[in-house]
Formats: structure tokens, sequence, C-alpha cells
């Protein structure tokens, strides 16, 4: 939990003061909450496409239509709202997976934000199915949506809402097994891991990386 940033944004909220003076409350927003996953049917039920599920499931509660703009806004469906008291912009892009980065990089310029008040909801193959883990800034870990993202914003520093999926099963290769369907028994949990991960964005934009840590890891 050492990810922080000198920004008044999502990054620094709960993070420790330093002087007695109280620490600055998080920014106002907006945020750019990006969901990852590659577009049309055959891919929806991707264990690849968890990202952009979590952020359908965010748009549906802020009561956001998601839609493809115009200009910087042509590639990617997103709305705007408000989500846990803040600004956002929600977006999915209708690129494949390792093009993330150009729809990113458009709506960041759209919006005039850093890339630090960036927010990206992705699969994690390193993370246990049904856990969801919050940090800043680190490596893609081969993740081709992530390492697009880093290209495109010429920086790693921006917060991440990892969405465990685990790791595929004996000798699977693990493109293919994120190309696939979740299975069966995956299904049974898959909403309730959906709630879970948009509950943790929501305390990410309302608390700050550091307080929203404390709170979602421990349970996940």
């Amino acid at each position: 939990m050492s990810e922080s940033t000198t920004r008044g944004g999502a990054g620094t909220a709960g993070a420790p003061a330093a002087s007695p003076a109280p620490a600055p409350a998080p920014s106002e927003g907006p945020f750019l909450v990006v969901g990852l996953g590659n577009p049309g049917p055959e891919y929806a039920g991707n264990r690849h496409n968890i990202g952009a599920m979590v952020v359908t499931e965010l748009a549906r509660r802020a009561g956001v239509k998601l839609s493809a703009g115009k200009g910087p806004r042509s590639r990617a469906l997103n709305g705007e709202g408000r989500l846990a008291g803040r600004r956002v912009v929600l977006a999915v892009p209708l690129t494949y997976m390792n093009e993330s980065g150009g729809p990113v990089r458009g709506l960041l310029d759209w919006s005039h934000l850093p890339a630090t008040d960036l927010v990206v909801v992705h699969d994690e193959l390193d993370i246990p199915f049904e856990a969801v883990r919050l940090k800043r800034g680190g490596g893609e870990g081969g993740h081709n949506g992530l390492r697009s993202i880093s290209r495109s914003t010429g920086t790693k520093d921006y917060l991440r809402v990892r969405v465990g999926i685990g790791r595929p099963p004996g000798r699977q290769d693990p493109a293919d097994f994120v190309l696939r369907d979740f299975s069966a028994t995956e299904r049974k949990t898959l909403d309730l891991l959906i709630g879970e991960a948009a509950d943790a964005t929501e305390l990410l934009l309302e608390q700050g990386l550091e307080a929203a840590q404390n709170s979602v890891h421990p349970r996940s």
C-alpha cells in the first residue's frame, strides 16, 4: 500500500498528513473509469471481459447511458455522471484489448484529465477468482490492455481495480484461458464478483486508495 500521488485525487485520500493539519479530501473529480474487454457478442462472457462487465454495472448504478460519442469519444462506449459522490466518465473501449490505449488517451484528452485520475478495471490472473485488489502503478503482468494503456499514456501511474480470475488449470495456455467464458461453477457467483468489484471501485472514488484498500483487501 505504497501507491500515492501528489495530486488531490483518488490516490491520496486516507494517506497520512505530512503535518498536524488534516489531509485534503479527495477531489471532486472527474475521474475516468475504464473497464477493459474485447468488443462483440462472441467475447461478452469471456474472463478477459470482466472489467467491461464491472463498468457496465457501475453505469447501471449511476444511471449513466454508455454510447459512442464523436471525435475522441468515438472509440469507446462512454457516459458522464456521478458515482460515489464524484463526477465520473465511465467507458468501455470498442477496440480489441491490445488497442485499449488509444480510446483511453482520447478520453483523457477530451476530459482534460491526467493519467493519475484514470481508474482501469481489468481481469487479473495472479489473483484468485472472486478476489478484488486495488493499487496504483506497477507492472502490467503480461496484460495486453494495461500494456497498451501504459504505452499510450506514457505512464504506469494510474489506479487499477484488479478483478481476480485465477490461473488456468493444468497446462492450459493463459491466453486461451482468458478468452474462454467463465465456467458453469464460476457463473454461479459471477454476479457477486461483479458487484464486489463495483463496490470496491466506488470505495476507491469515495475514500481514496489507502482507505479503500484497508476496507477491500481483508475481505476479498
